[in-house]
């Protein structure tokens, strides 16, 4: 790392969101300077919630900024989807300190993307200068480990390189293949799927309501208050905590604009549920959503169905909608590996940890094959 300059930031604001963009590139919202500063500035993100921002900077020998990397320190594991609590209960078990460690996720957020951000000019050793510069933070600072998740495949692979620790997991995808409209997707799944599909539609339509898809300025603060009650609810029903303050959304809608995708339910004029969403390059990804009452399908037709529409009507690649759901598989989801890496730095911790993810990637990968058997789709067609 000679030459190279590393840099540690307790606010996204201290790096420039021009410059923190050229890193993080346009394709994925989530590593944007917008998002990210909205779950600051929004309070979501804070020392006092676990989340102590750290970002990381790293300037090239020329003095350009060639990486940024968001990056929390963390006093506990929540709210990071790749769960680790059982390496900690391992760790203190036998008298060691797991926390605080070195976080370097969107917090509260399983979208898969890019971590070691990266501006496209930079030098081709940067990553890899990166991921032993992470390494040296938690030497130096005596923080027990480093954790890059739901990075890119390739991040994956140079974090191997040096050292850190692979891991694999499963979320559910849906893929455009070209189709014209909702119909053509169904008509590449068998009968008994497509047939259950349109039943599904047809009685969430049936239930008097109305749905409108609301993107940016469309969406009022009104739209956000009424989302920020369903949002609690669904938090309530799942026993988890409200990561989120009231104040995001709006936030969020401000500075995304356009990026941000609203889908509401409204049963005469009222709002009864919502599922929110962000436009990437070629992906929507699907975030959070919650209602009011008890409407049949109404789930998986703001979530999955309207998505599925959205994507077809604007051309996108993708719907990525999240993490968990076996039950997503029979609506045209299917199984994608997720990536992260580990760095430990205690030696034993490093060795039964990287034992367990030997035992459990084949594992992982087994269950992706058998899940593959369940798709919905006819031989031939994916």
């Amino acid at each position: 790392m000679a030459d190279w300059s590393v840099s540690l930031h307790n606010s996204i604001h201290a790096i420039p969101a021009t410059e923190w963009d050229a890193c993080a590139g346009v394709d994925n919202p989530f590593v944007s300077h917008a998002f990210l500063s909205a779950l600051e500035d929004s309070g979501s993100v804070r020392k006092e919630t676990g989340w102590l921002p750290q970002h990381v900077s790293l300037h090239a020998p020329d003095g350009q900024l060639a990486a940024t990397c968001p990056a929390y320190i963390k006093g506990h594991s929540w709210g990071e989807y790749v769960f680790d609590q059982g390496w900690a209960r391992a760790f203190e078990t036998a008298g060691g300190r797991y926390y605080p460690k070195l976080q370097i996720a969107v917090p509260f957020t399983p979208a898969p993307g890019p971590r070691l951000l990266t501006r496209p000019d930079a030098p081709a050793e940067t990553q890899a200068v990166m991921a032993d510069a992470l390494r040296q933070i938690c030497h130096d600072t005596g923080l027990s480990s480093a954790h890059v998740t739901f990075c890119t495949e390739r991040e994956s692979n140079v974090l191997a390189e040096r050292g850190w620790l692979p891991r694999l997991g499963l979320q559910y995808h849906w893929h455009n293949q070209n189709y014209a409209c909702f119909d053509d997707f169904l008509e590449t799944l068998s009968s008994r799927k497509r047939k259950a599909i349109r039943r599904e539609r047809r009685d969430a339509n049936a239930a008097g309501l109305s749905f409108h898809t609301l993107r940016g300025s469309d969406i009022t603060p009104e739209d956000w208050q009424a989302f920020y009650t369903f949002y609690q609810n669904t938090i309530d029903k799942k026993w988890g905590n409200a990561y989120l303050t009231p104040d995001f959304f709006p936030l969020l809608s401000e500075r995304l604009q356009d990026r941000v995708v609203l889908m509401t339910a409204r049963h005469e004029g009222t709002p009864v549920a919502a599922a929110l969403n962000l436009l990437g390059g070629d992906t929507l990804y699907g975030r959070n959503w919650g209602c009011v009452g008890n409407w049949p399908f109404l789930h998986f037709e703001l979530c999955y169905y309207r998505a599925i529409d959205f994507a077809i009507a604007h051309g996108l690649k993708r719907v990525e909608a999240g993490a968990q759901g076996e039950h997503k598989i029979q609506r045209g989801y299917l199984p994608a590996l997720t990536h992260s890496a580990h760095w430990l730095e205690n030696p034993s911790l490093r060795n039964g940890v990287g034992a367990f993810l030997q035992a459990e990637r084949p594992a992982i990968l087994a269950e992706a094959e058998a899940l593959n058997v369940l798709s919905p789709y006819r031989q031939g067609e994916t």
